[in-house]
């Protein structure tokens, strides 16, 4: 993998887009990263499109459909309201 990437660095679906989550391992081949809301997740390296500045941004088109869905669904939990304000 040609970039420069630590663990805990930010992991991106697009450049200036929101955070899905971060990187546990890092790997000479691939990282092991925590999608929110839905856990761990081995991304192989020809998936990291850029890593720089604390950001490791992915290409959508090379992902595979479960790491996708659950990096599009990783704030859901965040976009419902919580109970326990209604009580």
């Amino acid at each position: 993998m040609p970039f420069q990437v630590q663990v805990g660095d930010q992991l991106f679906l697009e450049e200036g887009g929101e955070e899905i989550g971060a990187v546990r391992e890092v790997a000479p081949d691939h990282l092991v990263v925590y999608v929110e809301a839905a856990g761990d997740f081995v991304v192989p390296g020809a998936w990291v499109r850029a890593a720089h500045d604390g950001k490791v941004v992915l290409e959508p088109s090379r992902i595979d459909s479960a790491l996708l869905r659950a990096a599009e669904h990783a704030h859901d939990k965040e976009d419902q309201p919580d109970e326990r304000e209604f009580r």
